[in-house]
């Protein structure tokens, strides 16, 4: 049997990917989101009004919930993200009551997450920098031996600039695995890594949190490219 429908060589056909892409660059990404958000929630209460219970609503959102384990919101983050100009805290990363939202179906947590830690990336840096030097404030001996390591390098450079060492690059090799190992043991000793662990952990938190919960704002347009 023949086919009803002779194929279209006009017809153009855009995969996901380089829609989204197409979102991204021309700013508009938020209208996805908008639309995976709206259509997630119409199924939803399509599906509770068939079955009359809320149970798998509240396991849907429990499983977008449990997503976040398996999401690396660091995975198309790049050098680029952090060159650019922070944006503003007030308007853009904190925004208003209306500007977040439980994200609807994993899709558009992972839509969410993997946007705004690109669009947000130095202010998060900023974050952690903040968290860190609360964790050094809250444990003095870890600033002290945070401080003694880079102190220890100071000098190092400074002998090997005074006593030209450049030219004997065994003994300049020797010193330098012995100032690794003796800042190795300044920062075990004063458990700067607990500090450092601690602004790890309550930073990835919050971004993660934020950038999960965060809706995708209208991104600064992009110059359109000639024809």
């Amino acid at each position: 049997m023949g086919k009803v429908f002779a194929s279209n060589p006009l017809s153009l056909s855009v995969t996901d990917p380089a829609f989204e892409s197409w979102l991204r660059d021309s700013g508009y990404l938020e209208v996805l989101d908008t639309a995976t958000t709206a259509s997630s929630a119409a199924t939803i209460t399509s599906t509770a009004t068939a079955t009359a219970t809320v149970t798998h609503g509240l396991f849907h959102y429990l499983w977008t919930f449990l997503s976040l384990l398996t999401i690396n919101p660091f995975a198309k983050l790049t050098t680029d993200d952090f060159s650019g100009k922070t944006p503003s805290w007030t308007r853009d990363f904190v925004g208003f009551l209306g500007s977040y939202s439980f994200p609807s179906s994993p899709q558009t947590l992972k839509l969410r997450v993997h946007e705004n830690v690109k669009r947000y990336a130095r202010n998060y840096a900023s974050l952690f920098i903040l968290f860190f030097a609360c964790s050094l404030y809250q444990m003095p001996l870890s600033l002290v031996g945070l401080i003694s390591s880079l102190a220890l390098w100071d000098i190092f450079k400074f002998c090997c600039d005074r006593w030209n060492l450049d030219w004997y690059p065994v003994i300049r090799q020797v010193l330098v695995r012995v100032a690794q190992i003796a800042t190795v043991i300044i920062l075990m000793i004063l458990n700067v890594q607990m500090a450092l662990f601690c602004a790890l952990a309550v930073s990835y938190a919050v971004t993660i949190s934020h950038a999960a919960f965060r809706k995708l704002a209208p991104a600064a347009k992009q110059p359109s490219r000639g024809r």
